[in-house]
């Protein structure tokens, strides 16, 4: 080589050049993937190599790539996993001038590096006490220098990894499941860690280091697929931020679509949803095979001492658990003289046996059952219908068998309709599943529920279609109604248990949302749920949908209070249905407390409070309370609701639900109407405030000397708020029809403190009477449900009440 070869090559391996090339790689719209991850490691491995020689490194020495680096699989910001590996001849000091000379220009153009000095048994030893770094080592890959010291130490380093392979699996284990319950599920979050959460990256490595071990193998199909996915969403992650992040924020998501071309964030989320759950089933049925082969090598030197002495090797136990399905080393498998390919019921058969069983079933019999199976004839047999009605009320157990005949494509045989909504995100915080997974869980709910109704098999069905509308456009209870009637004539109902089950997936939102967000004592909301649910048998299942649909949602979606409100319109229906006279509205007796509190606030003359400082404990298993009830009985006057609910505001008080109402005393008790306020109220952080605080402040809010909305505002001024994500404009709309005593307005926004007070202010100023309001709070939204009317009680006329619609609206942008 010439002197001026040897400079322009010195040049092109520099800081400069480097990244220079490195920019333009990154920036190659026609190199992505897997191609790209790979030229970026070499392009790094040419400038190491370049940085290496420079040093004019002694010998026995070596530069490792370790890692994600040593699987030639870098990312745009990628760290740099390396191992300066010597064999302890040369001078310590020269070893650690060479190590300068490579990590300083690496941290000069602000690389990440993960960097150490070792000999061979330095590394073999610090491998043997961390996993991590026994795990880094086994993708172990020279750069430059002494190949034979690297090969030598890869070779010993698997070696180790094999022979110590029982006590290390079930350490690596352990790790997997304490970083999955650390970062969640990746299939199910909606901003999830590529890298840490379960059945990501991480994961992904962590089947290969258990196939490095001979002991045991991860199902292949799909895997390298689906690895190859996530992978490519980092580097799109990557290149749209700029930063070195795996977490994939909801700010980020259509940036990072339109860098891997597809068409949405929605999109891109179930693609991601897909990868995640192609290695999460992976690794379950890895472990488990890991754990059996344990299982099995911990038990054979006692084999073979019985053999010894002369006894028998034992039969393998082959325990019947259905027709054509036994069980076998804690699996549910096929029996020997199985015919999948005769018997089309045999994979719900299987599935059914295994989840009764709360027994998984093996990977062999799910993939033989989805290559030979035959489709099931339209409509089902009877058969099938009830082995599907049996896998759904297995409880718990239901899930991991679901899954795997979701992994092989089974569920989508048996019931097409599955596709639109497998793997589909749920944008609302609330939803803690994607729309499949709900579905499952809302059914592993309703198995808990079937002694409260007549028919399980139309709950459990009606459980497992619910939301199934949810893959269409428009509203999804319409949408699933007809998608629910065609699965319901499929599967085999007959033409009356088929309409039932499409009117509760049609109206499996009625009961939840008319009982927090309208007036339970006009005579109109009664009657309009009774004439869309029909029977006390579909009421019946609508009650129980209900509960199960809100418990697999999440924590927010339920409480002890919603289901008192749930439970009160579900008791007043069945009275209609049963052909009972409902309650005269305007007789409807307070509660014993509310009129104690209405009597006292008629005779003073001002506002009476009663705080329940204690959370209303829930009966056992059922959920808590969200928040606490707070009472509230005043002389009826103008600006109640935003005096209030300023207050309230004012004392960091969240409201979670509320009820306002006016009350007529019996004229023995004096004259007048009494306004009462039923709140649940939680304190946005720290402890409750005292009802006499809370007391004086409200009168004081009520005869001017308290400027709520100064106060407000001069509390938002000195703490503003975080930036968030951007939430929808708020949504005012008039309910056509709803009551025949008032005017009927639904506000949805987005959940605010003050947000209440802005309504009653709103409405103050268009001079209309609130007779009573409803407020919910789901998440991050919030649902208020006004009656108002003229002051002097008549509906508005359609043009008031759109107008007034449009002031609210307009008050809360």
């Amino acid at each position: 080589m010439t002197s001026l070869e040897a400079s322009e090559e010195t040049e092109d391996s520099g800081p400069g050049g480097y990244a220079a090339a490195r920019l333009l790689l990154l920036h190659e719209k026609e190199r992505s993937g897997p191609p790209r991850r790979s030229a970026l490691a070499r392009l790094t491995d040419d400038w190491l190599v370049g940085l290496f020689a420079a040093a004019a490194p002694p010998r026995g020495v070596a530069l490792v790539a370790v890692g994600g680096y040593g699987r030639a699989e870098l990312s745009p910001r990628s760290d740099l996993d390396l191992l300066l590996l010597h064999d302890g001849s040369a001078d310590k000091a020269a070893v650690a001038a060479l190590a300068d000379r490579i990590w300083y220009p690496v941290w000069d153009l602000g690389l990440a590096l993960d960097h150490s000095v070792r000999t061979p048994a330095e590394a073999r030893a610090t491998a043997g006490e961390d996993l991590k770094v026994q795990l880094g080592l086994l993708d172990a890959r020279p750069v430059a220098g002494d190949a034979g010291l690297v090969a030598a130490l890869r070779t010993t380093v698997l070696a180790d990894w094999r022979n110590q392979a029982p006590r290390r699996l079930p350490e690596l284990d352990e790790l997997c499941r304490e970083r999955a319950e650390r970062m969640g599920e990746l299939q199910f979050l909606l901003e999830p860690d590529l890298k840490e959460a379960r059945g990501g990256l991480r994961d992904a490595q962590a089947l290969r280091a258990v196939a490095a071990s001979w002991l045991a193998d991860a199902p292949r199909e799909g895997l390298d697929d689906a690895r190859r996915r996530l992978l490519d969403a980092r580097d799109a992650l990557h290149l749209a931020t700029g930063r070195a992040t795996d977490r994939l924020a909801l700010q980020e998501q259509d940036a990072v679509a339109a860098e891997l071309g597809l068409l949405d964030a929605d999109t891109l989320l179930r693609e991601v949803y897909e990868a995640a759950r192609t290695i999460s089933y992976a690794a379950d049925v890895t472990w488990r095979e890991v754990n059996r082969v344990l299982k099995a090598r911990s038990a054979r030197p006692r084999l073979r001492s019985l053999l010894s002495r002369g006894g028998t090797k034992p039969p393998v136990e082959r325990t019947p658990l259905a027709e054509g399905v036994v069980e076998m080393d804690g699996e549910a498998v096929l029996a020997l003289s199985a015919r999948p390919e005769r018997d089309p019921v045999l994979p719900l058969r299987a599935a059914a046996a295994a989840a009764q069983s709360a027994l998984p079933i093996s990977l062999h019999a799910v993939r033989r059952l989805a290559a030979a199976a035959k489709p099931l004839p339209v409509p089902w047999p009877a058969e099938a219908r009830e082995e599907l009605v049996t896998l759904l009320g297995a409880g718990e157990a239901t899930v991991p068998v679901w899954e795997a005949l979701e992994a092989e494509g089974l569920v989508t045989l048996l019931l097409p309709d599955w596709e639109r909504v497998r793997c589909r995100p749920q944008r609302n915080p609330v939803h803690t599943w994607t729309v499949d997974r709900h579905l499952v869980e809302t059914a592993v709910r309703a198995s808990s529920l079937t002694r409260r109704v007549g028919r399980p098999d139309l709950l459990l069905v009606a459980a497992l279609l619910h939301d199934i509308g949810k893959g269409w456009p428009g509203d999804h209870s319409v949408a699933g109604e007809t998608i629910a009637r065609d699965v319901a004539t499929r599967i085999g109902f007959d033409r009356t248990d088929v309409g039932v089950i499409a009117t509760v997936v049609r109206h499996h939102l009625l009961l939840v949302e008319t009982a927090t967000r309208r007036d339970l004592d006009d005579p109109a909301t009664v009657q309009s749920v009774a004439q869309a649910v029909g029977t006390v048998g579909t009421l019946e299942l609508l009650h129980a949908l209900t509960e199960a649909d809100a418990l697999a949602t999440g924590p927010a979606a339920w409480s002890s209070w919603r289901a008192s409100l749930v439970a009160d319109l579900v008791k007043r229906v069945a009275g209609v249905l049963a052909g009972d006279t409902p309650p005269d509205p305007e007789a409807a007796a307070p509660s014993a407390e509310q009129e104690r509190l209405a009597v006292e606030a008629l005779r003073t003359g001002e506002p009476v409070l009663a705080l329940r400082t204690e959370p209303v404990v829930a009966e056992p298993e059922e959920p808590e309370p969200v928040g606490v009830e707070l009472l509230i009985a005043l002389p009826d006057q103008p600006g109640v609701l935003p005096a209030v609910a300023g207050v309230l505001a004012l004392h960091r008080l969240t409201v979670r639900a509320a009820d306002l109402r006016a009350v007529e005393l019996p004229t023995a008790l004096g004259s007048g109407s009494v306004l009462v306020l039923d709140w649940r109220v939680a304190a946005e952080y720290g402890s409750l405030p005292e009802a006499a605080r809370l007391r004086a402040d409200l009168v004081r809010a009520l005869d001017g000397t308290l400027d709520v909305p100064a106060r407000l505002a001069e509390r938002d001024a000195a703490y503003p708020r975080r930036r968030g994500l951007t939430a929808p404009p708020p949504r005012v709309t008039v309910a056509a029809a709803d009551s025949r005593l008032a005017t009927v307005i639904e506000v949805r926004a987005q959940d605010a403190p003050g947000l209440l007070h802005r309504i009653g202010r709103a409405l103050e100023g268009a001079t209309v009477r609130v007779r009573s309001a409803h407020v919910s709070t789901l998440g991050a939204n919030a649902v208020d449900t006004l009656y108002v009317t003229r002051p002097d009680g008549s509906l508005l006329p359609d043009e008031e009440a759109i107008d007034l619609a449009r002031t609210l609206e307009e008050a809360l942008r």
